[in-house]
């Protein structure tokens, strides 16, 4: 095995689970998710010897994904894909009880898939303004109005259940 090899092989090691945990919020669906994170690291892999500063590869690989994300619903992938009332498997969520996170997760599947991604970029990723919107490919503006209108669309179908403590 290569240097080079060995070195991605490495990186994909220590970060493929969790690119795997991001690319589920985004799409709600482990199986495209794995897709998704699959072509990332194909994407990634090829540009490998490119990439100059190993130490910016986090940022690198989270905007491959998002824009593989992005991709693939300028495609229409996702226009086929049907929303159901399961929420799917929730061990991508992190704290709460486990009936909050089935509930988070389903709601974000309910999210438009642009504010969806500010969404899980911004707030699970913990990215600021300019970088998620540099992974976008989108004004800052865009950004602060995406996760405006999907903090607003969530609170909408979470706070019937849990009234106003969501606010």
């Amino acid at each position: 095995m290569s240097d080079r090899d060995a070195a991605f092989a490495e990186y994909f090691a220590a970060r493929s689970e969790a690119m795997r945990g991001t690319a589920y919020l985004l799409c709600g669906d482990w199986h495209r998710a794995e897709d998704l994170v699959q072509a990332t690291f194909a994407k990634l892999y090829v540009a490998w010897l490119r990439i100059q500063k190993h130490e910016a590869l986090d940022a690198y690989t989270r905007r491959t994904l998002v824009r593989t994300f992005v991709s693939e619903l300028r495609r229409g992938w996702f226009r086929r894909e049907r929303v159901t009332e399961s929420p799917g498997d929730s061990a991508a969520a992190g704290g709460g009880s486990p009936e909050d996170r089935m509930v988070l997760l389903s709601a974000l599947a309910k999210v438009p898939p642009r504010q969806r991604a500010v969404i899980v970029l911004r707030y699970w990723e913990d990215l600021s303004v300019e970088e998620t919107a540099r992974a976008l490919g989108c004004s800052e503006g865009t950004v602060k109005s995406q996760a405006a209108r999907g903090l607003q669309t969530l609170r909408g179908l979470i706070t019937p259940l849990y009234g106003e403590k969501v606010r």
